[in-house]
């Protein structure tokens, strides 16, 4: 039990950065895993990583006029964000391009501006802790954002879940009986690039969307129920949180490659043992309808 009791729990116990680095991986498993489960039902899994490389210039023009300013970056990101957001759906709406390419292109663009503006006005240490974070300097202030944006996002979602939900899964229908599902969209896209900014103070952009998509996109494989899947999403995101976090206390290793990288694992087991899609019960499954 004490050798149990030093594994698992003394880092936490011990030290101040590695609770709060694991309350904000709590408030991020909250927030993020919802959302990811969205973007996977509505067939948008790349949107979130378009959207985090979209908030990039947004940040670095905040870097660039206050440094390392938790307010200034935030607010910048997400109005990059939002902005990218924006411009593709209008793109969208008003060419012929779809909203993917969309989004690819604009991502690309911002991604290249914003590696260009921390390029002139930083150094490659200062793109470093922007495009990869560290969540285990997770200050109070970045704590405090990361859990506001985890409440507003659940109480948003608990708002608007049903028509979300019907938007996600029938948007025709929800043409049909005359229901704004462009507002609804253009909200979720804001709660999405919220989560993103909040996600890059502690696992910078290129990580922050890792822990959004992976649990999400693991939760399809073992169950066909939403709300089990939600559950599951938060789980498996604060599960591989806390494993990331106990993986680099005792092996000395990068606290965010670590979380991302378990979820990855438990995303592969899932591939082969998961009893909705993994490819095991599935190929019993077949055996059993063949005989």
């Amino acid at each position: 039990m004490q050798h149990l009791y030093d594994l698992l729990v003394s880092p936490f116990v011990e030290f101040a950065f590695m609770r709060r680095a694991l309350a904000g991986c709590l408030a991020l498993a909250l927030g993020s895993g919802p959302i990811g489960l969205f973007l996977v039902m509505r067939r948008m899994s790349l949107m979130g990583d378009a959207m985090s490389h979209a908030v990039l210039p947004g940040a670095a023009v905040g870097f660039m006029f206050a440094g390392l300013s938790l307010p200034a970056m935030s607010l910048g990101g997400f109005v990059a964000g939002v902005l990218v957001a924006l411009l593709a759906g209008l793109a969208t709406r008003f060419t012929s391009i779809k909203e993917d390419a969309s989004f690819a292109a604009f991502y690309l663009l911002s991604l290249s501006l914003g590696v260009l503006l921390v390029s002139k006005g930083g150094s490659n240490v200062d793109l470093m802790h922007i495009l990869f974070g560290s969540v285990l300097a997770v200050d109070d202030a970045a704590l405090y954002l990361v859990s506001g944006v985890a409440t507003a996002t659940l109480l948003t979602l608990a708002v608007i879940y049903r028509p979300l939900l019907l938007e996600s899964l029938d948007p025709v229908y929800l043409r049909a009986v005359g229901a704004r599902g462009a507002w609804w969209h253009l909200l979720f896209l804001m709660l999405v690039v919220l989560n993103l900014v909040a996600g890059f103070q502690s696992l910078g952009t290129l990580m922050a969307v890792g822990l959004m998509m992976l649990p999400a996109i693991t939760s399809r494989l073992w169950t066909e129920r939403i709300e089990t899947m939600l559950a599951l999403a938060v789980g498996i995101s604060f599960f591989s949180g806390l494993g990331g976090l106990l993986l680099s206390y005792h092996f000395e290793l990068p606290s965010g490659p670590a979380i991302i990288l378990l979820a990855g694992v438990v995303y592969l087991l899932s591939l082969l043992f998961a009893p909705v899609g993994g490819a095991l019960p599935r190929y019993i499954r077949a055996r059993h309808l063949e005989s």
